[in-house]
């Protein structure tokens, strides 16, 4: 692998995507949907000062690709021709300031709950484990087949209203996880078993999305590096997957870790201002990076323009991607690059996201 341009603010091409800097928006959820999951003014006015704030790169808050993978009553929906309008509009917004806009797409499955996604929850074995709210169904091999192809068309809807990439959401938990999980995934059939198996149903997906959207259209995929969970996916599983997704040509993978279920080493991760804390995914990325021929970003406690040059300085990431620092300030990438500030203010305190399912998605913080 070569490495990396060192300036955090070159401009650059990912996949044949102009972007303006290293600097990426990783998807958060907002609740600033209908419960028809249809863009709302008020999200499109939030993607719309995340775009003008600089960033490179908006990836989403996760669209559901069916009704039942949906995660919050308000998040956004990529399921239907009903919500493409709003895809439109929200692709219009971060184009008309410069930006590009990536729809993560993902499914919940087992972690969601009846009252939100209208029937029993959906995942690879009908397990209770603690990061389920609920008993889910095991999922058919008709249930299977109908998910991937809910991918696809959700991908072919992304390209359709403008948007500029897709990322699937193979971390966190979330469907695609589960299926990769040895934890949540017990089935004896070919989705099951060794990692051949349980990769089989993100392979589907990548394979049906590429067929639908094209070789051209950037495919990104969230990645777990861990789970940070006893008998769940670990570091050296998630690197062959990493290894099988740089081999079928993704644009990107984007390093992430851990789920609801694993405590201190959850995704969002608490009060990581200081030390060694800050960046906590950078040995996953930075090894995962060493065995893929794909770019990788790295998400997570990414707060000074220091350790931000420092990482791509040192090759450890080709791209960063920020969270929480981007509610709190969405022109931080502007005020990086104007010399104004040299850290976020954010301190993890995790406030935003009890905003989340109020309708007023914000920093709590004053």
């Amino acid at each position: 692998m070569t490495m990396p341009e060192t300036n955090l603010f070159t401009p650059h091409q990912l996949h044949g995507m102009e972007l303006r800097n290293r600097l990426i928006r990783s998807a958060t959820l907002e609740g600033l949907c209908g419960v028809d999951g249809r863009a709302t003014p008020k999200l499109i006015d939030l993607y719309r000062q995340l775009a003008a704030g600089g960033c490179g790169l908006l990836i989403s808050g996760i669209s559901y690709v069916r009704e039942e993978g949906k995660l919050i009553p308000t998040g956004l929906g990529a399921a239907s021709a009903e919500q493409e309008a709003g895809l439109k509009n929200l692709a219009e917004a971060v184009h008309r300031e410069g930006g590009k806009l990536c729809l993560q797409l993902g499914h919940a499955g087992g972690q969601t709950r009846k009252s939100v996604c209208g029937r029993q929850p959906m995942a690879p074995s009908a397990l209770k484990v603690e990061q389920y709210p609920e008993l889910p169904q095991e999922m058919t091999l008709a249930d299977i087949a109908e998910v991937v192809s809910s991918f696809a068309a959700a991908a072919g809807r992304a390209r359709q209203t403008g948007c500029d990439a897709v990322q699937l959401h193979a971390a966190h938990g979330y469907l695609i996880n589960q299926f990769l999980s040895p934890l949540t995934n017990q089935r004896a059939d070919d989705y099951g078993g060794e990692l051949a198996g349980r990769s089989r149903f993100l392979m589907e997906i990548v394979r049906v999305v590429q067929q639908t959207i094209g070789q051209d259209f950037p495919l990104l995929v969230k990645l777990n590096g861990s789970d940070h969970l006893a008998g769940g996916l670990d570091f050296d599983d998630a690197t062959e997957v990493a290894k099988l997704l740089s081999d079928v040509g993704v644009a990107a993978i984007e390093i992430s870790s851990g789920t609801p279920a694993s405590g201190d080493r959850m995704p969002i991760r608490l009060g990581h201002e200081s030390g060694n804390e800050l960046a906590y995914n950078t040995v996953l990325a930075r090894t995962i990076k060493q065995q893929v021929n794909c770019p990788v970003m790295v998400v997570g406690g990414i707060r000074s323009l220091h350790v931000m040059t420092g990482l791509l300085r040192t090759g450890q990431a080709d791209y960063l991607s920020l969270g929480r620092p981007l509610i709190r300030e969405p022109d931080l990438p502007n005020r990086l690059q104007s010399g104004e500030s040299e850290k976020s203010t954010c301190i993890s305190c995790n406030g935003c996201l009890k905003t989340m399912l109020k309708g007023n998605f914000r920093c709590t913080v004053p």
